[in-house]
């Protein structure tokens, strides 16, 4: 795409500026936590509706797919639709589902994490059927569900299950308008020891399954210390997050105890390497426990299960690749220079786009990262525009990074 192509592009995206605004206000209005999405599906279903779109369908999950374009190739953006709850109401100054738009900015729940991506999703939408710049593709836009509670599991349902399969996808979490080509993969690991429960006054008549996880938790935390590192995607971690126990009463002794840990795989670590740690780091200090990775059976709002292994392999895409080659392409068309390309710090659907599934993900968002399940999170319009004008363009550019014979 040439430079003056680019520009027209971005031209169009800032007369879109207000609509962009009043977009992802109306969307942040909408309560959507993980589990209860179907109102703010209905939404986006119906503004795909609204803006032409050639098909537009919600799939046995629940998550919204809507389609422009019927070339031969086949190009996806994803935004998921979920937030997590407003938190302490007290740590707000502004109202978590108002929307308000006041100094550039779009304020509320979802407004970088990710509700934001989606507003510039449709926006790009508009601009690519309105100035026809992918003649060659079907554009496919998704609104996926889910994601904050189990980051993957609506892409592996849609990739699972032969919903769509794309040749890329462009992820819309919050990136600070750079481009990104990976990150590090995590899982959620469950240690569990037993006990024997008796009366709290006698405490020696049983065996106190607390006591007996108790050495677990320095033996943790010395191990994120000599977890490996990644020149790219930095060090693994490893974290104690939550801690419990089960007894007949808070006068008994607990006959179980169990400790959660919030386990970040660099590159080279995997779920083989990350149990065998934790077992080894607990047999050094002594602990006798169960370890396992969770599972998700949770229902969606369509009353699905779709059961998960708690596992969510790293990724990364190498500098060359031709989708990130695309992104530095289409960034420098509408921009006029050259993106920062670097890596997400938390988790996103890539896990199963790229992890599980082998289809190369790139990202590329409104809002920074550390906005996400921030209180008075917020947008900058702003990033709104730059991202609908990045989205609007990247078809083109993959296309011509990656041709087909």
């Amino acid at each position: 795409m040439s430079r003056d192509g680019g520009a027209a592009i971005l031209a169009a995206a800032r007369r879109l500026r207000d609509p962009l605004a009043q977009l992802l206000s109306e969307l942040v209005a909408i309560p959507s936590p993980t589990g209860k999405e179907s109102a703010i599906v209905s939404r986006v279903a119906q503004q795909m509706r609204a803006l032409g779109f050639a098909e537009v369908k919600i799939d046995g999950l629940g998550n919204v797919l809507g389609r422009i374009g019927d070339g031969p190739r086949v190009i996806a953006f994803d935004a998921h639709l979920d937030t997590v709850g407003p938190g302490d109401p007290r740590q707000w100054t502004r109202d978590p589902f108002g929307g308000e738009i006041d100094g550039g900015r779009v304020y509320g729940r979802g407004a970088a994490d990710q509700k934001g991506g989606m507003a510039a999703m449709l926006g790009a939408a508009r601009l690519i059927k309105e100035m026809d710049l992918a003649p060659d593709c079907q554009v496919w836009l998704v609104g996926s569900i889910m994601e904050e509670d189990c980051d993957g599991l609506c892409w592996h349902y849609i990739l699972q299950e032969g919903v769509l399969r794309p040749e890329v996808v462009v992820s819309t979490e919050p990136t600070g308008l750079a481009l990104t080509r990976g990150q590090r993969g995590r899982m959620e690991i469950r240690v569990a020891t037993r006990g024997r429960s008796c009366h709290g006054s006698a405490p020696e008549r049983g065996v106190n399954a607390i006591y007996r996880l108790a050495p677990a938790v320095p033996a943790i935390a010395a191990l994120h210390e000599r977890l490996a590192d990644d020149p790219f995607l930095g060090r693994g971690s490893c974290a104690v997050t939550w801690i419990g126990s089960e007894s007949p009463s808070l006068c008994a002794i607990p006959d179980r105890c169990e400790l959660h840990i919030d386990r970040r795989l660099t590159a080279g670590e995997d779920r083989q390497t990350a149990l065998r740690e934790v077992r080894e780091a607990l047999e050094t200090a002594g602990v006798e426990a169960d370890v396992r990775t969770l599972a998700y059976e949770t229902p969606s709002y369509t009353g699905l299960v779709y059961p998960m292994e708690k596992y969510y392999p790293t990724w990364v895409l190498a500098e060359d690749h031709p989708a990130v080659r695309a992104g530095v392409a289409a960034h420098a068309a509408v921009h006029g220079r050259t993106p920062q390309v670097g890596r997400w710090t938390f988790s996103t659907n890539g896990v199963a786009i790229n992890g599980l599934h082998g289809v190369p993900c790139v990202g590329f968002g409104p809002g920074q990262e550390a906005q996400a399940h921030a209180p008075d999170e917020h947008v900058p319009v702003d990033d709104l525009v730059a991202a609908c004008a990045f989205y609007a363009a990247f078809p083109d550019a993959f296309v011509a990074a990656a041709p087909r014979p």
